[in-house]
């Protein structure tokens, strides 16, 4: 049997955070878990796992190394039609704060769009 298990993340305002993630991904905010200086979100499914930000005084200052990415191709090679259902979750993403910085190919094919979440963390959309 797996490991139920976490992410936690460093954040600026980790209520805005937890509010973009959710809707990223279809999560919800975890009741009981939503203080002025940490935020938590859950699957609604309890699948995925949970995620929490926590309060930090410092800026966001290098690349992240470990990141989420949010799987919307679907399965198998990529083509017009995986390309169009990045797009649009992209877009989507945009309106709710993120900023798409590009668009990564495999071959002749859209393989992934890279953006930053609304603190600059940076993520993909595949």
């Amino acid at each position: 049997m797996a490991t139920k298990w976490t992410i936690g993340g460093d954040a600026a305002d980790p209520q805005k955070l937890a509010r973009f993630w959710a809707a990223a991904l279809g999560y919800v905010i975890e009741p009981g878990f939503d203080e002025p200086d940490m935020a938590g979100i859950i699957d609604p499914d309890d699948v995925g796992p949970a995620i929490c930000f926590g309060r930090v005084p410092e800026p966001k200052t290098s690349k992240n190394r470990l990141h989420i990415d949010i799987r919307v191709a679907g399965p198998g090679e990529r083509d017009a039609a995986s390309a169009e259902r990045m797009r649009t979750k992209a877009a989507a993403l945009m309106e709710l704060g993120a900023t798409q910085v590009r668009e990564d190919f495999y071959g002749p094919e859209l393989g992934h769009i890279v953006m930053l979440d609304p603190e600059g963390n940076e993520f993909c959309v595949g």
